[in-house]
C-alpha cells in the first residue's frame, strides 16, 4: 500500500491535472440511476476526456420518462462536443441489457424517489430529532440505507455475473454504508466518490487568501467527516489565520460555517462537509432549540427540514432544466467539472497517475479506526486502478468522532444485508444525535413508525 508521504505533492492539484496522451481503446460506461443529478455531468466529463476513442454511454433508470430526458440530453452533449461519430448513447429500464461489456459502472440510484423524504424527516422530528439533510446518518440516513442497500447489492450481483471486471464508481448516499455493504458482500471493485474534499479544500484556500494552486494539505477520515489535518501555504500552516477568523464569531468565515468553524476551534482541524450536514453527525448542536438558534442558520448552514422541504422541487427544476437544454432554450456548457469520475477513467485508461480521495475499505489505511470499516483517504489511480494510500493515525479526538459514526454504520449495514429490524434498532441506538435526544425505548418506537410508513420500500425485513 502506498504511503501518503510518498505522494505529498498531490495535495494542491487533486484529480484535475489535465492528462496527456491518447486513450488506447473504446470504452463502455454505464450510469445506473440515469435520472440523477450526476448523469449529465459525469457523462459530459467522459466525452470531454482529451483524445478519447469513444465507445458507448449506457443509461439505466427504472423511471422511463426521466431516463429518456437524460438520454436526449446526453445525446445533445455528444453532438455539441462534435463526437457523435465516436459515442453511441443507449438507454434501458433493464440494467441486464446494458451491463454486459461494461468497463465502468457509475452508480447514482435514488430508491423510492421522493416518496420517503417527508417520512425520513417528519417522523424523527416528532421525537425531537431535527435534521437538515438526513441522508447519511441518523434516522434519515438509516432508513435510506435500508431502502437502498438491498437494491445496490442486487446491482452488484448482476455486475459480478455480466461484467465482473468493471470498476464501480459510487455516488449514492449514504456513501459510507453503501461502500461498506459492497465490501462485505461483493467481489466487485468499488470506490465511493464525493466532491466534499475538492470543494472544501478550495473553500479553505479562499478564506485563507491563498491561490488554490499554492496550498498543500492532508485529509482523511470518513465520508462527510474527513479532517484536514494539515493545510499549508507557501509560508507554512494556514491554520493560525483560519483559527483567528473562526474565533471571531461575527466573521464571514464563522457565519458562513457556524458548525465547522466551532468544531475546528475545539477539535483542531476543519471537516469536509457543510455545517448543516455536519451538525447531524454530532451530539452537540441539534439537541436543544437554544443550540439550534445559536449554531444553525438557513440552507446548508443547518436549517431544519431543509432537504425535505426543497428536494422534490429541486428534482422538478432539474428535469425542467434538462428539457430546456434539449430544446436549445438553455445553454449546454462544455466545461469539465472536478467530479472525480471521468478523471479516474482517464487515469486508468491512459495510465497517467493522479490522486483522488475515495471511500474504500480501511484495511490499515487509518490505523486507529475500525479496520473492517470504510474510510475516505487519498487513493493513487493509474492503470492498476484504485490503490488506497496509507494515512497512519488520525489525532485521537478526530478519530473518536469518526469512530462514533462508524459504529452506527456497522450495525446499519448489517441490518440492511440481513433485513433485520432488530439490528436497525441497535444501529440507531448508537447514532450520536439520536441518542443525545432520545432514550432507547423512544428510538425503537421511532424506527417502528418509520418502518410502518415506508413498508412498501422495505420488502423482506423481519
Amino acid at each position: 500500500m502506498p504511503t501518503e508521504e510518498g505522494h505529498a505533492a498531490h495535495t494542491q492539484n487533486d484529480a484535475k491535472s489535465g492528462l496527456p496522451g491518447r486513450m488506447p481503446r473504446k470504452i463502455n460506461v454505464t450510469m445506473i440511476g440515469a435520472g440523477s443529478f450526476f448523469c449529465a455531468s459525469v457523462m459530459k466529463d467522459v466525452v470531454l476526456i482529451p483524445e478519447n476513442q469513444g465507445g458507448e454511454l449506457r443509461l439505466v433508470d427504472i423511471d422511463g420518462a426521466r431516463m429518456e430526458l437524460s438520454r436526449q440530453l446526453v445525446q445533445k452533449i455528444v453532438e455539441k462536443a462534435g463526437q457523435a461519430d465516436k459515442w453511441v448513447v443507449r438507454a434501458s429500464t433493464d440494467r441486464t441489457e446494458l451491463l454486459p461489456g461494461t468497463d465502468y459502472i457509475v452508480n447514482a440510484i435514488e430508491v423510492s424517489g421522493v416518496d420517503c423524504v417527508r417520512f425520513d424527516n417528519d417522523i424523527p422530528l416528532e421525537f425531537g430529532v431535527s435534521q437538515n439533510i438526513g441522508d447519511t446518518i441518523g434516522p434519515g440516513g438509516l432508513m435510506k440505507s435500508l431502502r437502498t442497500i438491498p437494491v445496490w447489492l442486487d446491482i452488484l450481483r448482476d455486475a459480478e455475473r455480466l461484467c465482473p471486471h468493471a470498476l464501480v464508481l459510487n455516488y449514492t448516499n449514504p456513501m459510507n454504508m453503501l461502500c461498506l455493504a459492497s465490501s462485505r458482500v461483493t467481489k466487485m471493485e468499488v470506490v465511493g466518490l464525493c466532491h466534499s474534499v475538492q470543494g472544501t479544500s478550495r473553500m479553505l484556500a479562499g478564506y485563507a487568501g491563498v491561490p488554490y494552486e499554492d496550498v498543500q494539505w492532508k485529509c482523511a477520515g470518513i465520508n462527510h467527516l474527513a479532517w484536514f489535518t494539515e493545510f499549508n501555504g507557501p509560508d507554512g500552516s494556514l491554520y493560525p489565520n483560519l483559527m483567528t477568523q473562526a474565533a471571531d464569531r461575527s466573521s464571514k468565515f464563522a457565519t458562513d460555517e457556524p458548525v465547522r468553524t466551532d468544531m475546528m476551534l475545539h477539535f483542531g482541524a476543519f471537516i469536509t462537509e457543510s455545517s448543516g450536514h455536519l451538525s447531524e453527525y454530532l451530539p452537540y448542536y441539534r439537541k436543544r432549540k437554544d443550540l439550534l438558534d445559536k449554531y444553525t442558520d438557513t440552507g446548508y448552514r443547518g436549517q431544519e427540514s431543509f432537504y425535505a422541504d426543497n428536494w422534490p422541487n429541486w428534482r422538478k427544476g432539474q428535469d425542467e432544466s434538462r428539457r430546456k437544454q434539449i430544446a436549445g432554450e438553455e445553454e449546454i456548457k462544455l466545461d469539465r467539472s472536478f467530479e472525480y469520475g471521468a478523471w479516474i477513467i482517464e487515469s486508468v485508461e491512459k495510465n497517467v497517475p493522479i490522486i483522488i480521495h475515495g471511500n474504500v475499505p480501511n484495511n490499515g489505511c487509518i490505523e486507529n479506526l475500525p479496520q473492517d470499516g470504510c474510510v475516505e483517504v487519498a487513493c493513487l489511480i493509474n492503470h492498476n486502478r484504485v490503490q488506497p494510500v496509507r494515512f497512519g493515525r488520525l489525532p485521537k479526538q478526530m478519530a473518536a468522532i469518526c469512530d462514533s459514526n462508524m459504529r452506527m454504520f456497522d450495525l446499519g449495514v448489517d441490518a440492511a444485508i440481513h433485513k433485520s429490524r432488530e439490528l436497525a434498532y441497535q444501529s440507531l441506538y448508537l447514532d450520536p444525535l439520536t441518542s443525545a435526544v432520545c432514550c432507547p425505548a423512544e428510538i425503537k418506537q421511532m424506527v417502528d413508525k418509520l418502518f410502518e410508513a415506508e413498508a412498501q420500500f422495505l420488502p423482506g425485513f423481519n
